[in-house]
């Protein structure tokens, strides 16, 4: 009995946070999408093609701790994301109003995106068995590929492992 429930306990939560959908890889077209922002601000990804590279990071949850850390990484480089020319879009399935609390709260300075429907989540095989999108960041190039995609995240470091990637990506 104990062998199993020594099988079943780690297989079980490694379901349940396993990615559903599709897996993109490097050098795939990234999927087109638009979704609003905590203020009603519509952000369509295709409007960026020919323009400049796009860093779109999935996360779990507004004003989660590791999540929090994240987006505050965001903030405290985005002025650098910024002189580069490259938008960061933080994108959850938490609602606009949940969104709005976690930018007020720490000063966010950068766009974040409701996915409620879930869709984006899926077309890019990021939404786990909870309905929460796994930490996973994409860094689109200015032709619409995929050039990057960070599935294992440090907090941390997390923007300035983006923002060194973008850079390379630019020159």
């Amino acid at each position: 009995m104990k062998i199993a429930i020594l099988i079943f306990v780690p297989s079980f939560i490694f379901l349940l946070f396993s990615v559903k959908g599709g897996k993109l890889k490097v050098g795939d077209i990234a999927p087109d999408f638009t979704l609003e922002d905590a203020f009603g601000n519509k952000y369509t990804l295709s409007n960026y093609r020919g323009k400049s590279p796009v860093v779109i990071y999935f996360y779990p949850k507004a004003n989660t701790p590791g999540c929090s850390k994240q987006a505050c990484g965001i903030r405290d480089e985005w002025s650098k994301f910024e002189q580069l020319g490259v938008p960061v879009f933080g994108v959850s399935v938490d609602s606009k109003k949940s969104l709005k609390k976690f930018i007020d709260k720490y000063s966010l300075n950068f766009p974040l995106l409701s996915d409620e429907s879930k869709k984006v989540c899926k077309d890019y095989g990021v939404l786990n068995l909870l309905g929460f999108a796994n930490r996973v960041t994409f860094i689109v190039d200015k032709e619409g590929k995929i050039a990057h995609i960070i599935d294992k995240v440090d907090v941390e470091t997390h923007a300035k492992e983006v923002l060194d990637l973008v850079k390379t990506l630019l020159n």
